[in-house]
């Protein structure tokens, strides 16, 4: 048997999956969501091209999170500003911007390459049921 290579020309994708986050917890459905990006749920995988489908994430603010993570989990970033280290926890987070939780935790689990801010860019996350992307007919995909 041959082994055969995906060109970035003969990619075939399944533009659009539509994914429910409502009482999903919030690592496995990351790691659902990567696996989709990155074209491993394809027989067809190639690590060094992006096969990947587009993913429509809605219902973020009704993730769940196991544990003690809402107020022990801590989120930093950096202004570029001596002494302006930010921190803020998972519960201030969600209450904000549930859309970043959900990124931030599938980008931690994608390449950090070029490759991987292209397969980033193919994420959509909407904090209620409401999303623009109706035209390009998502379809559902049910995750256990």
């Amino acid at each position: 048997m041959k082994t055969v290579f995906v060109k970035k020309e003969d990619v075939n994708r399944q533009w659009w999956w539509i994914l429910d986050a409502t009482g999903q917890t919030l690592g496995r459905f990351a790691s659902r969501i990567a696996k989709i990006l990155m074209g491993k749920n394809k027989p067809n995988y190639t690590p060094n091209v992006d096969n990947g489908d587009f993913v429509v994430v809605v219902n973020a603010e009704k993730i769940r999170v196991t544990g003690k993570k809402l107020n022990q989990k801590v989120y930093y970033h950096h202004t570029g500003y001596i002494g302006n280290l930010k921190a803020e926890t998972l519960k201030e987070r969600l209450e904000k911007k549930p859309e970043e939780v959900i990124v931030d935790a599938v980008w931690g689990m994608l390449p950090k390459t070029r490759l991987g801010r292209k397969m980033i860019k193919k994420l959509k996350v909407y904090r209620g049921s409401e999303h623009p992307h109706i035209a390009q007919k998502p379809e559902p995909l049910k995750i256990n």
